[in-house]
């Protein structure tokens, strides 16, 4: 079992600097700096902070190799799609070579993208896995496109699957749990007051995976770095 640590925060705001201190940190150690982007709202407003000038000029891009944790089945030109809101949010205001960012391709037949992606990522890691995950919650407990029940969560095996989302009536593309247990570190950003019970239930509760996927994510060598500002936290910081 790797590490696991908790970090509160005041806000949403401070937990993409948080973040992104942690990610310039560990990517200025490496010649070659592996991530793996979420989707939602907490990781976009990361994602425009790395863009600044302030913060993208600390960044060595030309080391950095991008992947993707999860992607909708839709065009990447779609509204909904993970790519789309990373490139319009950070990669396509830093000076990235494009042959170093790896998207799933989501308007495609799922399995095949997933067979494709999980063959992309065992020529790049092998063995191994990524310097950096990173990961949201859904207030359901999911993680990626791993969610309540589904057969994703049973994935022992292979490093990316398609996953079927039956309350959604839709395929989802993600890296399976195994495989992001692999990773050096993982960062999971958590913000919202509706969060709270959630939070609550993964970190104090019983274990029940099936049910709060988000739980399967362990690294089994890494660090598991949970990120929350205080209402996600249940934590007032007013007074």
């Amino acid at each position: 079992m790797g590490q696991r640590s908790v970090q509160v925060v005041a806000d949403a705001n401070t937990i993409a600097v948080a973040a992104a201190e942690r990610i310039i940190s560990i990517a200025d150690r490496k010649l070659d700096f592996s991530i793996a982007l979420s989707g939602g709202s907490t990781p976009k407003t990361l994602y425009q902070l790395l863009a600044t000038e302030e913060y993208s000029k600390r960044a060595r891009w030309k080391n950095w190799r991008v992947y993707f944790g999860d992607e909708r089945c839709v065009p990447p030109t779609d509204n909904d799609s993970n790519y789309r809101m990373a490139m319009e949010s950070l990669l396509d205001h830093v000076p990235l070579p494009e042959g170093q960012i790896f998207r799933m391709k989501g308007e495609g037949d799922p399995h095949q993208a997933a067979m494709d992606y999980g063959m992309l990522l065992k020529r790049e890691f092998g063995d191994g896995g990524l310097d950096v995950v990173l990961l949201g919650m859904g207030d359901d407990g999911h993680t990626a496109s791993l969610f309540p029940h589904t057969a994703a969560l049973d994935e022992t095996y292979h490093r990316c699957v398609a996953n079927y989302v039956e309350k959604m009536k839709t395929w989802r593309i993600t890296m399976s749990a195994p495989f992001i247990n692999r990773a050096r570190q993982v960062i999971v950003m958590v913000s919202g007051a509706a969060k709270a019970l959630r939070v609550e239930q993964v970190l104090q509760g019983p274990a029940d995976p099936h049910t709060l996927p988000i739980q399967m994510i362990d690294p089994a060598s890494g660090e598991l770095l949970w990120l929350m500002d205080a209402a996600a936290a249940g934590m007032d910081l007013t007074d």
